[in-house]
């Protein structure tokens, strides 16, 4: 839809009244730090807007002189249509004390211009050749993001920030507990606007561990009446269909031996006790999608929807971090290309005030070492710098226990909350992880490196 005649008239009034509040009042810059040159409608104010941004950078004045000199300079005077021009925009604004009112109707404007400009480019998408419809809807969530203004941010003095503060000193701390005592009397459990990656060689119970983290998330109200209190939590699977998710979470929650479950080969008071128990886990905010090469776009889109339908969202979790659909640009490494979706997904923790949860693998070399350290993630790239807190799971030989196969938890990183070890007994059987009593383990691992 075309903008109408008043429409244009008035959006050229406002941005001739924006650049010539400069002229007036060169600080006027400084309150409209949030105008973009894109967002005048003309190229002749584009550039003119341009040339003054970049005569405040030089510290040199901003006058009809000093911004003529600038396209003479490279001969492009008839470009801002002379200094007649320039004269015309110098007495358009009577002052300077409304240049905030005046950018934000160009602003505006320009929002509606690029948004119908967007909306004619997103059909013509429809004529593209995409390999996936994931890459089909991360090609138009690129166009919508190009709408939004990319504002500098506000800096505050502490007087400024004093209620705020104090508001957020009175509000309750945003922890969701896990259901692990041990580690949640330590950090309290996971914190919105984590980045927690779980890392782990094969068969040592990563999977088992986040789907035991992901339902004590899930259950924390379950004595109220909204099961959606702390929102959602959404699980991505990519090696295990959710059936298979599901035989792990009864298996978990009744005792019912996980290898009967998966054969099929139940009892009758077995049956009754899954059937009972289902009921009980229908009832909690558990989503699951099983497919393979989920890509960190879909992810984020989901999230964006369950967020405006419940209102937050408790955690998202994908299994696992490698083996997702990650594109590599031209002459980028692997490494390079994992560190862009580590750093999305940081950004998605924070946009979506969750905790995101990645697992990942871990180097071969790790199998030599007498404990995991960071370097120890595959590709690990930004993994570490990009994560909140990373968990290693490991098994030391040389620590066992009748009643299962121990399995040491090791955070080698934790922001706010530092790191620690834990002990816990894996019971593959029912696929229920136990804690343990940390006793004298981290004292005989030092005995052991002398």
């Amino acid at each position: 839809m075309s903008l109408t005649g008043i429409e244009k008239s008035i959006d050229l009034f406002a941005e001739q009244s924006v650049l010539g509040a400069i002229f007036l009042d060169q600080n006027a810059l400084d309150r409209i730090t949030f105008l973009e040159p894109r967002d005048f409608s003309t190229e002749r104010h584009q550039k003119i807007f341009e040339v003054m941004r970049y005569l405040e950078e030089q510290r040199i004045p901003i006058d009809i002189l000093t911004i003529t000199k600038e396209y003479l300079k490279y001969g492009r005077i008839d470009d801002m249509g002379g200094a007649a021009y320039l004269t015309e925009i110098a007495s358009a604004c009577p002052t300077a004390a409304n240049v905030e009112h005046y950018a934000r109707i160009v602003r505006s404007m320009a929002l509606r211009r690029r948004g119908a400009m967007v909306g004619y480019e997103i059909a013509n998408l429809a004529q593209e050749d995409f390999s996936t419809d994931e890459e089909y809807f991360a090609a138009i969530e690129d166009k919508v993001a190009q709408l939004r203004p990319q504002e500098i941010g506000k800096m505050k003095s502490l007087s400024e920030s004093k209620q705020s503060y104090f508001d957020h000193l009175t509000k309750q701390a945003e922890f969701v507990k896990t259901g692990f005592t041990q580690y949640d009397e330590w950090a309290k459990g996971v914190w919105r606007g984590w980045l927690y990656v779980l890392a782990g060689r094969p068969s040592v119970g990563k999977t088992a561990k986040l789907l035991q983290m992901l339902y004590g998330i899930a259950r924390q109200h379950r004595g109220g009446k909204n099961h959606m209190d702390a929102g959602p939590v959404l699980f991505w699977s990519q090696e295990m269909g959710t059936e298979q998710i599901i035989d792990r979470w009864l298996a978990m929650t009744t005792g019912v031996n996980y290898n009967r479950i998966k054969s099929k080969s139940l009892e009758a008071d077995e049956m009754a006790k899954l059937k009972a128990r289902y009921e009980t886990l229908e009832r909690l905010p558990l989503f699951v999608q099983d497919s393979s090469g989920v890509t960190i776009e879909e992810v984020r889109a989901t999230a964006r929807q369950f967020k405006r339908k419940y209102g937050k969202i408790a955690a998202i979790a994908v299994d696992y971090l490698q083996i997702m659909s990650i594109p590599q640009k031209r002459g980028e490494r692997r490494d390079q290309a994992i560190g862009r979706v580590t750093s999305t997904a940081k950004q998605i923790a924070r946009e979506m005030n969750c905790c995101v949860i990645l697992l990942s693998q871990m180097t071969r070399d790790s199998e030599q070492a007498l404990k995991p350290q960071l370097s120890h993630l595959k590709e690990s790239g930004s993994i570490e710098q990009d994560a909140d807190v990373v968990e290693f799971l490991w098994h030391d030989p040389e620590d066992t226990d009748q009643g299962g196969k121990v399995v040491q938890s090791f955070f080698a990183k934790g922001r706010d909350i530092g790191v620690n070890e834990f002990r816990l007994l894996f019971k593959g059987w029912i696929q229920r992880f136990e804690e343990l009593p940390r006793g004298d383990t981290v004292e005989r691992k030092t005995n052991r490196k002398r």
